[in-house]
C-alpha cells in the first residue's frame, strides 16, 4: 500500500495545480475525486497481482510512444493507400507470435501495441503466445520481424 502513496501524492499535487480552484466545495469534489481513484488503485492492485510498480517505465515511455506513433502513422498511410487504390488484399494472415516480455504488463503492452497499429489486431493473448489478424502480408511479416516486441521488451526494462 505504501508503493501507492507517491503516485496518490503526485495526482493530488496534479490536480491542485491544473485546477487552479481554492473554493472549499471544489477543494473537497478534489479530495474525494482523488480518494476515490486510489481506492480504484488498490483494488486494480489486488485483482492485478504483486508485480511492482515500475517508475522507470514512464520515462522509457518517452522514447517509445513516439517510435508507435510513428508506426501508428505509417500504417495509417499503407492502410489508406489500399482504400484509396480499391487495391485491398486478397486474403488476410493469421499469425501466431511470441511475447518476449517477462510480465504481463509487458505482454498487455505488447498486444496492444499491434491492435493500436492500423491493419492487424492481436485476437488472443495466452501467456506469451500471441494470435494475430493481419490484413497484409506486409503487416504480418511486420509482426513476425520482432521489431515492436524488442522496443516493448527495451520498455519494460529489458536489453
Amino acid at each position: 500500500m505504501l508503493r501507492l502513496l507517491p503516485p496518490m501524492l503526485v495526482l493530488v499535487l496534479a490536480w491542485a495545480l491544473w485546477s487552479g480552484h481554492g473554493e472549499p466545495l471544489i477543494v473537497a469534489f478534489g479530495a474525494f475525486s482523488c480518494l476515490a481513484v486510489f481506492g480504484i488503485s488498490l483494488r486494480m492492485d489486488r485483482v492485478i497481482g504483486a508485480e511492482p510498480l515500475d517508475y522507470g517505465l514512464a520515462v522509457r515511455s518517452l522514447v517509445y510512444l513516439p517510435w508507435l506513433l510513428l508506426e501508428i502513422v505509417k500504417a495509417n498511410l499503407a492502410i489508406a493507400g489500399l482504400i484509396l487504390q480499391s487495391k485491398l488484399p486478397d486474403s488476410s494472415h493469421l499469425i501466431r507470435a511470441k511475447a518476449g516480455q517477462s510480465t504481463e504488463l509487458g505482454r498487455v503492452i505488447y498486444a496492444n501495441s499491434i491492435t493500436l497499429t492500423p491493419g492487424t489486431i492481436t485476437l488472443d493473448l495466452r501467456g506469451e503466445d500471441l494470435l494475430v489478424h493481419a490484413l497484409t502480408k506486409a503487416a504480418a511479416e511486420g509482426v513476425q520481424g520482432g521489431e515492436m516486441d524488442r522496443r516493448v521488451s527495451r520498455l519494460e526494462g529489458q536489453g
